[in-house]
């Protein structure tokens, strides 16, 4: 999942040098995917009214859905 959604945040900035995303699990199990990216490309991806992290968090718990993960998004600056 991790390379999937560096892929894709990739895809979306213009800094592709400054994509970092790591994953992290709690106690509970749940991993916490967490996107740092450049400070002038957090608008590209969090999109306008949140649309694009939206898409980016559905796609992830519909993933983790099938694996019997649960994930979570983060974006940070």
């Amino acid at each position: 999942m991790q390379e999937l959604v560096t892929y894709i945040v990739k895809q979306l900035v213009d800094d592709k040098e400054a994509v970092n995303v790591t994953a992290e699990e709690n106690d509970e199990g749940v991993i916490t995917l967490t996107i740092h990216v450049a400070e002038s490309d957090i608008g590209k991806v969090i999109g306008r009214q949140g649309k694009i992290a939206m898409a980016i968090r559905t796609l992830a718990k519909s993933v983790g859905t099938r694996e019997g993960k649960k994930y979570n998004v983060e974006i940070e600056d």
